[in-house]
């Protein structure tokens, strides 16, 4: 068997496919501080910037297992062309958003969409290569996010420099149509002859807890967590997650294999993805306004400040298999997050006058540590489950890789938010209601309080600094607690060198044959 004649314009297309979802996440967060603008912008809030990610995130965390089994079922090119064209569709209603309600809605369409494409991108590539060529396709696949995330943010610079803020999401659409076209020509259809049972229950059961709990952290961010909405919102989104690892528990054929987390290695690798996302995504988030209000930079050249992390990514990345045989994941993958910590603890040091050139070092040693965590913990992953189990071991990796993220965001949004507004307080008392909330909300609302209000007003920047820049230095302090925690679950738990694949009865997981359209990668 030597493949499909056509499999490598094929992995062209899907490359393309993936490409444009994941340049999707990279752009939107040099383009929040526009969106955070009353007047360039939609005038969000920071907490509707933060469901603005996290609509897209935890819808997409929630529906990846069902849409691979619907692609197995329906039809993979079928899904991946429906998929791809909720995604240019919902990109084009983002464009146009007339506030944030209808970004954080169009968002949401958006995560549907990206959800159905990553799946079906893998399943094609595993029908369409030979088994002695996909390592290598699967390699060009990954390496399509390593891209995404470089060319991302000097894409987003370039376009909010010379458009409207919505101009990063209206990109989405010609990219869309060209990839429609090419998969109609190109892609053969495939479907699996016994597909999976779709579990509607646990999908609604996940994104239902899931969204409660994100919600009481985001709303105890902007308001408090002393009012009954906040923790009991969290309280109730955790019950509704503990009945969805019992729910899960309980099936043959389950959209989260929970069971998967009784293995002490596996549980350890998929911890140190979550929670080294979790700190990435929440740092990105304040970065972005730190770079863009306090330093006063374009969002050009904010997007510039961020390519260190991605060149430490497209240089390291490659070679940390090579790290991983020599020195084994347990090693490589402490070292890793030791380094992303670093980089978060010198974040707790900068201030409103550090040269640039020490925040690109801090960027690029987090992308240095990044680079050197997940391939570790794929590979502990492989290795620590039975070959059976290994698809759906790696597709629950990437879906705690998402939730990691969203949380990262709603949680250091919200310590960020919290921070800010008590250092606002004694500065805003003086100010009229209506622009004491905005001002005391964001820093961005602070900005436009401040230009609203003229002369008068500019007395209001160099508190709003201070107390954004007081605020970073916490919610970077809670990331790098998170990170030290990963980094003793991997010296605990993760082994020392890489094993072969086990059977099943060492994995303390059924040998039970795994769940078709699991093996997403």
């Amino acid at each position: 068997m030597t493949g499909h004649p056509r499999r490598w314009a094929i992995l062209g297309v899907l490359v393309v496919s993936l490409l444009v979802v994941v340049l999707d996440n990279t752009v939107l967060n040099v383009a929040l501080g526009v969106i955070a603008d009353p007047v360039h912008g939609l005038g969000a809030t920071q907490g509707e910037l933060e469901w603005s990610i996290n609509s897209y995130t935890l819808v997409f965390a929630g529906l990846l297992f069902t849409a691979g089994v619907l692609g197995d079922r329906l039809g993979r090119r079928r899904v991946l062309m429906v998929s791809l064209a909720l995604f240019g569709i919902s990109s084009l209603v983002s464009a146009y958003a007339q506030d944030p309600t209808q970004l954080i809605v169009a968002r949401a369409l958006m995560g549907i969409g990206g959800a159905g494409v990553m799946p079906a991108t893998l399943s094609i590539i595993s029908n369409v290569f030979d088994p002695r060529e996909r390592g290598k396709a699967i390699g060009v696949w990954a390496g399509a996010v390593g891209l995404a995330v470089a060319i991302g943010p000097i894409v987003a610079g370039l376009l909010l420099e010379r458009f409207w803020w919505g101009s990063v999401f209206l990109i989405n659409v010609p990219i869309v149509v060209v990839g429609l076209v090419a998969i109609a020509l190109l892609v053969p259809e495939s479907k699996d002859p016994h597909p999976g049972r779709i579990d509607l229950v646990g999908v609604g059961l996940s994104i239902v807890g899931l969204v409660l709990f994100v919600y009481g952290i985001i709303d105890g961010g902007e308001h408090g967590f002393d009012r009954p909405r906040a923790w009991g919102t969290i309280a109730v989104g955790a019950l509704v997650i503990a009945a969805f690892v019992w729910f899960e528990s309980r099936l043959k054929n389950p959209s989260l294999d929970v069971r998967l987390f009784r293995n002490p290695a596996f549980s350890a690798a998929v911890s140190a993805v979550g929670l080294v996302f979790f700190a990435m995504m929440g740092t990105l988030f304040f970065s972005v306004f730190y770079l863009q209000l306090v330093r006063g930079y374009t969002p050009l050249q904010t997007g510039l400040m961020m390519l260190p992390f991605a060149v430490a990514q497209l240089l390291l990345a490659p070679r940390s298999a090579s790290f991983v045989r020599r020195f084994g994941p347990r090693a490589v993958c402490a070292t890793g997050l030791a380094l992303v910590t670093a980089s978060l603890v010198g974040m707790v040091f900068l201030e409103a006058d550090t040269p640039l050139w020490v925040l690109g070092v801090l960027f690029f040693v987090q992308g240095a540590g990044m680079a050197n965590v997940m391939p570790p913990a794929t590979e502990s992953v492989m290795s620590t489950l039975p070959r059976e189990k290994a698809g759906v071991g790696s597709a629950v990796s990437n879906t705690i890789r998402q939730l990691g993220g969203s949380l990262g965001v709603a949680v250091l949004g919200s310590v960020l938010a919290a921070s800010y507004r008590g250092g606002m307080e004694d500065t805003v008392a003086g100010l009229p209601e209506p622009v004491r909330h905005a001002a005391s909300e964001s820093i961005a609302g602070a900005y436009g309080v401040a230009g609203a209000l003229g002369p008068a007003g500019r007395s209001l920047i160099a508190p709003a600094n201070a107390a954004f820049v007081d605020a970073m230095h916490l919610a970077a302090g809670v990331a790098a607690v998170f990170a030290v925690f990963a980094t003793a679950v991997v010296l605990a738990w993760m082994p020392r060198r890489s094993a072969a694949h086990p059977p099943a009865a060492e994995t303390g997981v059924s040998a039970a044959p795994e769940p078709v359209g699991a093996n997403q990668g």
